[in-house]
Protein backbone atom coordinates (compact mmCIF):
# COMPACT_ATOMS: atom_id res chain seq x y z
CA UNK A 1 0.00 0.00 0.00
CA UNK A 2 1.53 3.52 -0.67
CA UNK A 3 0.82 6.50 1.30
CA UNK A 4 1.45 10.06 1.36
CA UNK A 5 3.43 11.30 4.08
CA UNK A 6 5.60 14.35 4.73
CA UNK A 7 9.08 14.33 5.40
CA UNK A 8 9.72 15.05 9.26
CA UNK A 9 11.96 17.69 10.31
CA UNK A 10 14.53 17.30 13.53
CA UNK A 11 11.79 18.70 16.06
CA UNK A 12 9.88 16.99 18.09
CA UNK A 13 10.21 14.20 15.64
CA UNK A 14 8.62 11.31 17.79
CA UNK A 15 5.56 13.46 18.73
CA UNK A 16 5.26 14.55 14.71
CA UNK A 17 5.45 10.79 13.60
CA UNK A 18 2.85 10.27 16.85
CA UNK A 19 0.32 13.02 14.55
CA UNK A 20 0.85 11.63 11.28
CA UNK A 21 0.82 7.91 12.22
CA UNK A 22 -2.88 8.89 13.84
CA UNK A 23 -3.98 11.50 10.86
CA UNK A 24 -3.74 8.23 8.69
CA UNK A 25 -5.50 5.85 11.08
CA UNK A 26 -8.34 8.38 11.44
CA UNK A 27 -8.26 8.73 7.55
CA UNK A 28 -8.86 4.87 6.99
CA UNK A 29 -5.43 4.84 5.66
CA UNK A 30 -4.58 1.81 8.39
CA UNK A 31 -8.43 -0.04 9.71
CA UNK A 32 -9.04 -0.95 12.89
CA UNK A 33 -7.48 -4.18 13.63
CA UNK A 34 -5.07 -4.00 10.93
CA UNK A 35 -1.46 -4.50 11.12
CA UNK A 36 1.11 -1.54 10.92
CA UNK A 37 4.28 -1.19 8.42
CA UNK A 38 7.02 -2.54 10.70
CA UNK A 39 9.42 0.10 12.37
CA UNK A 40 11.95 -0.58 9.50
CA UNK A 41 9.29 -0.25 7.23
CA UNK A 42 7.90 3.32 8.68
CA UNK A 43 11.31 4.89 9.74
CA UNK A 44 11.87 4.62 5.49
CA UNK A 45 8.61 6.23 5.11
CA UNK A 46 8.94 9.18 7.29
CA UNK A 47 12.84 9.14 7.00
CA UNK A 48 13.38 9.12 11.14
CA UNK A 49 15.20 6.59 13.09
CA UNK A 50 14.07 3.72 14.98
CA UNK A 51 13.60 5.64 18.70
CA UNK A 52 11.54 7.90 17.03
CA UNK A 53 9.43 5.73 15.47
CA UNK A 54 9.39 3.41 18.94
CA UNK A 55 8.88 6.71 20.82
CA UNK A 56 5.68 7.32 18.46
CA UNK A 57 4.15 4.44 18.30
CA UNK A 58 4.98 4.15 22.48
CA UNK A 59 2.61 7.60 22.79
CA UNK A 60 -0.24 6.52 20.40
CA UNK A 61 -0.43 2.45 22.45
CA UNK A 62 -0.77 5.21 25.62
CA UNK A 63 -4.03 7.03 24.06
CA UNK A 64 -5.11 3.64 23.06
CA UNK A 65 -5.06 4.47 19.40
CA UNK A 66 -2.75 1.34 18.73
CA UNK A 67 -1.76 -1.97 20.39
CA UNK A 68 2.03 -3.31 20.23
CA UNK A 69 1.94 -6.66 20.51
CA UNK A 70 5.76 -8.24 21.46
CA UNK A 71 6.82 -10.43 18.22
CA UNK A 72 4.12 -9.57 16.36
CA UNK A 73 3.69 -6.12 15.86
CA UNK A 74 1.43 -2.82 15.95
CA UNK A 75 -1.82 -3.50 15.62
CA UNK A 76 -4.79 -0.41 14.84
CA UNK A 77 -7.34 -0.96 18.26
CA UNK A 78 -10.54 -2.16 17.71
CA UNK A 79 -13.27 0.32 18.49
CA UNK A 80 -14.14 0.26 22.17
CA UNK A 81 -16.72 2.49 23.86
CA UNK A 82 -14.48 2.88 27.06
CA UNK A 83 -12.10 5.21 25.13
CA UNK A 84 -14.46 7.53 23.72
CA UNK A 85 -12.97 10.14 25.94
CA UNK A 86 -9.87 9.42 23.27
CA UNK A 87 -11.65 10.62 20.44
CA UNK A 88 -10.36 13.62 18.57
CA UNK A 89 -13.13 13.74 15.75
CA UNK A 90 -15.35 16.93 17.30
CA UNK A 91 -15.43 19.88 15.88
CA UNK A 92 -16.63 21.69 18.48
CA UNK A 93 -18.63 24.92 18.45
CA UNK A 94 -19.42 28.01 20.86
CA UNK A 95 -21.14 25.86 24.00
CA UNK A 96 -18.55 22.54 23.48
CA UNK A 97 -15.60 25.27 23.94
CA UNK A 98 -16.58 27.66 26.55
CA UNK A 99 -17.26 23.87 28.00
CA UNK A 100 -13.54 23.41 27.55
CA UNK A 101 -12.31 26.66 28.59
CA UNK A 102 -13.91 25.88 31.31
CA UNK A 103 -11.67 22.62 32.36
CA UNK A 104 -8.59 24.61 30.72
CA UNK A 105 -8.93 27.47 33.04
CA UNK A 106 -9.37 24.43 36.35
CA UNK A 107 -6.20 22.63 35.12
CA UNK A 108 -3.84 24.64 33.35
CA UNK A 109 -3.83 27.52 36.02
CA UNK A 110 -3.07 24.47 38.67
CA UNK A 111 -0.19 23.52 36.47
CA UNK A 112 1.36 26.97 35.97
CA UNK A 113 1.15 26.73 39.72
CA UNK A 114 2.71 23.75 40.25
CA UNK A 115 5.37 24.27 36.63
CA UNK A 116 6.42 27.41 39.56
CA UNK A 117 7.31 24.70 42.08
CA UNK A 118 8.92 21.78 39.80
CA UNK A 119 10.67 23.39 37.02
CA UNK A 120 13.44 22.03 35.54
CA UNK A 121 16.54 24.34 33.62
CA UNK A 122 15.37 21.94 30.46
CA UNK A 123 11.84 23.06 31.41
CA UNK A 124 12.71 26.85 31.34
CA UNK A 125 14.98 26.96 28.16
CA UNK A 126 12.27 24.91 25.94
CA UNK A 127 9.52 27.12 27.44
CA UNK A 128 11.75 30.31 26.56
CA UNK A 129 12.66 29.11 22.95
CA UNK A 130 8.67 28.63 22.49
CA UNK A 131 7.01 31.95 23.47
CA UNK A 132 9.56 33.42 21.41
CA UNK A 133 9.00 31.69 18.31
CA UNK A 134 4.85 31.22 19.09
CA UNK A 135 4.09 34.32 16.69
CA UNK A 136 6.20 33.00 13.90
CA UNK A 137 4.86 29.17 14.17
CA UNK A 138 1.15 29.65 14.99
CA UNK A 139 -0.63 26.68 16.31
CA UNK A 140 1.85 24.83 16.63
CA UNK A 141 4.13 26.82 18.99
CA UNK A 142 1.29 27.52 21.34
CA UNK A 143 0.50 24.16 21.70
CA UNK A 144 3.86 23.20 22.86
CA UNK A 145 4.50 26.19 24.79
CA UNK A 146 1.30 25.03 27.23
CA UNK A 147 2.42 21.42 26.87
CA UNK A 148 6.06 22.40 27.84
CA UNK A 149 4.21 23.89 31.05
CA UNK A 150 2.41 20.77 31.97
CA UNK A 151 5.35 18.91 31.20
CA UNK A 152 7.25 21.09 33.95
CA UNK A 153 4.12 20.57 36.36
CA UNK A 154 5.24 16.70 36.38
CA UNK A 155 1.59 15.18 36.70
CA UNK A 156 1.01 12.52 33.55
CA UNK A 157 -2.40 12.25 33.94
CA UNK A 158 -2.80 16.09 33.57
CA UNK A 159 -0.50 15.99 30.81
CA UNK A 160 -3.00 13.54 28.87
CA UNK A 161 -5.95 16.20 29.35
CA UNK A 162 -4.24 18.63 28.17
CA UNK A 163 -3.21 16.87 25.00
CA UNK A 164 -6.39 15.74 24.84
CA UNK A 165 -8.37 19.19 25.01
CA UNK A 166 -5.53 20.75 22.87
CA UNK A 167 -6.27 17.65 20.24
CA UNK A 168 -9.87 18.66 20.49
CA UNK A 169 -9.76 22.12 20.00
CA UNK A 170 -7.31 21.93 17.30
CA UNK A 171 -8.38 23.05 13.67
CA UNK A 172 -10.39 25.92 16.10
CA UNK A 173 -6.90 26.99 16.78
CA UNK A 174 -5.41 26.74 14.08
CA UNK A 175 -8.10 29.14 12.67
CA UNK A 176 -7.27 30.93 15.65
CA UNK A 177 -4.01 31.89 14.44
CA UNK A 178 -4.91 32.76 11.50
CA UNK A 179 -7.10 35.02 12.55
CA UNK A 180 -5.16 37.09 15.07
CA UNK A 181 -2.19 36.92 12.55
CA UNK A 182 -3.81 39.48 10.87
CA UNK A 183 -4.35 42.03 13.63
CA UNK A 184 -0.71 42.36 14.96
CA UNK A 185 -1.73 44.04 17.89
CA UNK A 186 -3.43 41.27 19.16
CA UNK A 187 -0.22 38.74 18.43
CA UNK A 188 1.93 40.85 20.64
CA UNK A 189 -0.94 40.77 23.22
CA UNK A 190 -0.56 36.89 23.37
CA UNK A 191 2.89 36.93 23.18
CA UNK A 192 3.12 39.58 26.37
CA UNK A 193 1.07 36.80 28.46
CA UNK A 194 3.25 34.21 27.08
CA UNK A 195 6.09 36.01 28.55
CA UNK A 196 4.51 36.82 31.76
CA UNK A 197 4.09 33.13 32.30
CA UNK A 198 6.77 32.24 31.43
CA UNK A 199 8.40 34.67 33.79
CA UNK A 200 6.18 33.80 36.87
CA UNK A 201 7.29 30.10 36.56
CA UNK A 202 11.15 30.86 36.02
CA UNK A 203 10.97 33.48 39.29
CA UNK A 204 8.97 30.44 41.10
CA UNK A 205 6.17 33.35 41.49
CA UNK A 206 3.32 29.99 41.69
CA UNK A 207 0.27 32.79 42.24
CA UNK A 208 1.37 35.23 39.42
CA UNK A 209 1.43 32.00 36.92
CA UNK A 210 -2.12 31.44 37.96
CA UNK A 211 -3.29 35.04 37.26
CA UNK A 212 -1.08 35.13 34.12
CA UNK A 213 -2.46 32.09 33.18
CA UNK A 214 -6.45 32.83 34.23
CA UNK A 215 -6.00 35.87 31.84
CA UNK A 216 -4.55 34.75 29.09
CA UNK A 217 -6.80 32.08 28.72
CA UNK A 218 -9.74 34.29 29.87
CA UNK A 219 -8.54 36.55 26.39
CA UNK A 220 -8.01 33.22 23.97
CA UNK A 221 -11.61 32.16 24.77
CA UNK A 222 -13.00 35.36 23.76
CA UNK A 223 -10.59 35.96 20.73
CA UNK A 224 -11.79 32.13 19.61
CA UNK A 225 -15.21 32.72 19.73
CA UNK A 226 -15.20 36.05 18.14
CA UNK A 227 -13.22 34.15 15.42
CA UNK A 228 -15.22 31.50 14.91
CA UNK A 229 -18.39 33.88 14.22
CA UNK A 230 -16.53 35.84 11.60
CA UNK A 231 -16.17 32.49 9.84
CA UNK A 232 -19.37 31.70 10.46
CA UNK A 233 -20.50 35.52 9.11
CA UNK A 234 -18.91 35.21 6.09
Amino acid sequence: MFVNVKKISNRKISDIAAEQIQEMIEKDSFKPGEKLPSVRELCEMFGVGRSAIRDALTSLQGKGIVQVKQGEGTYVCEFDSSRLFNSHHLLPGIKDIQELFQARKMVETGLAEMAAKNRSEADLNKMADLFSESSALGWEADYEFHMAIAHAAGNEILIQFVQFISETLKKSMMDFHLYIQQQPELVKQIEDQHRNIYLSILNQQAEQAHKYMIDHLDLVEQLLQRSILQVHLY
